[in-house]
């Protein structure tokens, strides 16, 4: 359907190099957009992604830097401009996660954590929007997670909620101060998925839990995040901004 092309789209993704951001990367591709794949130079997945938005029939290029880093975000902007062309299609996300009790918490790892949950999004989105508010368009759809309206049964990650929280208020608060510039912000909030995250030993034991405790009965995978993120990007999604897509299998409606 034509509502859900992309084609003629220049689309940016962070942490494209693996998992939800990969997989979103090659979905924009498979949709019709090029696709500037951001993620940290020794992302060995990067090359990967490359190889499979060019089987799309798509151009990509790689923009390697750090979502931390305010200027490795504004060159790899104007890369993905002069070899794509003109930037309208932003899918933000890159991220880390761990655990540790709270009150046992460094507070570096706290801090790492929103360093790159949250500021690396907030400053991968001014990157974005800098170039497209003078367009008047552009969407950008930032990957938060349930974790950030829920508190996960049996995890100590107070930091990685927190973070998440963070992203999917802060979209909210984005797309408020960006509609009037013609631009939508949002983010999707996935459930359990079996991405690297969620492929970490803290969590391997608890994968069986979250399985039974989600509603649909099994684990996301992260081509499942694919259509929610398409969907947000493209023109059917033209009236909806500051909105938080749930795509949890059920989990927060029990």
């Amino acid at each position: 359907m034509s509502l859900f092309s992309l084609d003629g789209e220049v689309a940016f993704v962070t942490g494209a190099g693996s998992g939800i951001g990969q997989a979103i990367a090659i979905g924009l591709a498979e949709a019709g957009a090029n696709v500037a794949l951001f993620d940290l130079p020794s992302s060995a997945g990067l090359s990967e992604t490359l190889a499979a938005v060019e089987a799309k029939g798509r151009k990509g290029v790689i923009v390697g830097g750090s979502v931390t880093s305010e200027s490795d975000l504004a060159g790899a902007v104007a890369k993905t401009e002069r070899e794509l062309g003109p930037l309208s299609v932003a899918v933000n996300s890159a991220g880390i996660a761990n655990a540790a009790p709270a009150e046992e918490m460094p507070r570096d790892r706290w801090q790492h954590m929103l360093d790159v949950n949250l500021t690396g999004v907030f400053l991968s989105c001014q990157a974005q929007a800098r170039v497209m508010i003078p367009r008047k368009k552009g969407s950008i759809v930032n990957i938060a997670s349930m974790s950030g309206s829920i508190v996960n049964r049996g995890l100590s990650q107070a930091h990685y909620n927190t973070s998440k929280a963070g992203v999917i208020h802060l979209s909210k608060s984005l797309a408020m101060e960006w509609v009037a510039h013609g631009l939508r912000v949002n983010a999707i909030s996935p459930g359990y998925t079996l991405s690297p995250m969620n492929k970490r030993p803290e969590v391997a034991e608890q994968l069986k839990i979250f399985q039974s405790e989600t509603p649909m009965a099994r684990i996301a995978t992260v081509d499942e995040m694919v259509g929610p993120a398409v969907f947000l990007s493209s023109k059917a999604a033209s009236f909806v901004t500051g909105h938080d897509l749930l795509v949890d299998g059920g989990f927060t409606a029990w």
